[in-house]
């Protein structure tokens, strides 16, 4: 513990070299000296602590839309400005950020059609993963971050979606370019590129419902162009930004999940050997990554009402960010928090957060996380990573945490 005056929101981002090399080091000191503590660079209102953390995403009162946060919350209202103020919310903003009754309107169908599609996907998940690493076979180093852990997701979300073979290339750069669309602090060129891909994307979507209501296929976008002409309350603006959220929060995360867990687990080769012998613990392994290197690092809320949280006034329509990775290693609740074991006593973390706003991908990432690493160590057995001297390059990209390449031989 320190004397230092406490982190603003952009020193708990991998923009900061010390938070990106370690975070940690940051949130371990944080939230000993001041779990609650109020943020005046973002106008936000910072916790650290597990409890405090579950129980405010937990609550089903608090807010989500950065419309209804006070002018203070820099970090909330620097969005709106990006959007024509009069057009409904939900014409221009996902589930990610949406308030009932809109919230709930578009999540339901939404959530029905994915997990209902996801319930019968592992074959399909099983058929990406298995090709992928043919690509990679006879080969004797390689980056798996380029070759396998972006790909897969992508080719998953993408073959839900239903999107032709022939247009996968396309589709894979759009993907990447929307990512920007996750970074608060992006450049011009950054912003350009986030623009074009979002474009693209529309008009992608707009054509494909079209054809879908001409002639369903067996897709989630056929699907939910079936509800809503069975009478469920969406419109088309409505599926295409849900849809457009889907892929990119889709991508991006689950990608750094399966990244992660595959570093953690070559330098934790007593871990490994657990799964490599039984094969049927994959479940306690992903949970474990989950919660000791997840892929993201905040949620946030507004508040709904004056409240407190140790000892800290916060009054109504004040923003709150939570550290989900500071909540997922507090020694009040997890012994030896900095111990990455798969066998572990389960406790719930917060790496997908939760109450209504927890993670609507969080069953396929899973899924997909799941049956990478199986078949990528039953493929690859002797893995090893090519450089184990050299320090991890993790990418700066503001509130997430992934590796920008993960050179590995065989």
């Amino acid at each position: 513990m320190t004397d230092a005056p406490l982190p603003n929101l952009l020193q708990l981002t991998p923009m900061d070299p010390t938070y990106r090399a370690d975070p940690h080091q940051v949130l371990d000191d944080l939230r000993a000296r001041c779990p609650v503590h109020r943020d005046e660079m973002s106008g936000n209102f910072v916790l650290s602590r597990y409890e405090d953390v579950r129980a405010m995403v937990s609550d089903l009162t608090l807010l989500r839309d950065p419309i209804n946060a006070e002018e203070g919350a820099i970090l909330q209202r620097r969005s709106l400005g990006e959007v024509d103020p009069s057009l409904p919310r939900s014409s221009v903003s996902s589930i990610l950020t949406l308030d009932n009754p809109d919230h709930a309107r578009i999540r339901q169908p939404l959530a029905q059609a994915l997990y209902a599609r996801v319930a019968k996907f592992k074959p399909e998940v099983e058929r990406i993963v298995s090709e992928t690493l043919d690509r990679l076979e006879g080969e004797a180093r390689f980056d798996l971050m380029d070759r396998f852990c972006v790909p897969v997701p992508i080719d998953v979300i993408a073959s839900i979606l239903g999107v032709d073979h022939d247009r996968l290339g396309q589709f894979r750069e759009w993907s990447e370019g929307l990512i920007q669309g996750l970074n608060p602090f992006r450049n011009a060129e950054q912003t350009a590129a986030m623009e074009a891909a979002s474009a693209g994307l529309t008009q992608y979507f707009t054509e494909t419902m079209a054809a879908r209501r001409a002639e369903p296929r067996d897709d989630l976008i056929s699907d939910m162009v079936q509800l809503q002409a069975g009478g469920a309350d969406l419109s088309d603006d409505e599926l295409r930004i849900n849809l457009t959220a889907l892929l990119v929060g889709g991508n991006l995360t689950t990608t750094d999940l399966i990244g992660n867990a595959v570093r953690l687990l070559l330098l934790n080769p007593d871990e490994l050997a657990k799964l490599k012998a039984n094969p049927a613990i994959i479940n306690a392994v992903v949970e474990e990554v989950l919660r000791y290197e997840p892929p993201v690092d905040v949620t946030g809320r507004i508040a709904s009402r004056d409240l407190e949280l140790g000892g800290c006034p916060i009054k109504n329509r004040q923003a709150l960010t939570m550290s989900l990775r500071a909540a997922n290693r507090d020694p009040e609740v997890y012994e030896d928090p900095h111990v990455f074991n798969v066998s572990r006593k389960r406790r719930p973390h917060v790496a997908f957060g939760g109450g209504a706003h927890i993670c609507i991908g969080a069953p396929l990432a899973r899924l997909e996380a799941q049956v990478a690493l199986v078949r990528l160590f039953e493929r690859f057995p002797t893995l090893r990573l090519a450089d184990p001297e050299t320090a991890p390059e993790w990418r700066t990209l503001p509130f997430f945490r992934g590796l920008e390449q993960l050179q590995l031989a065989v």
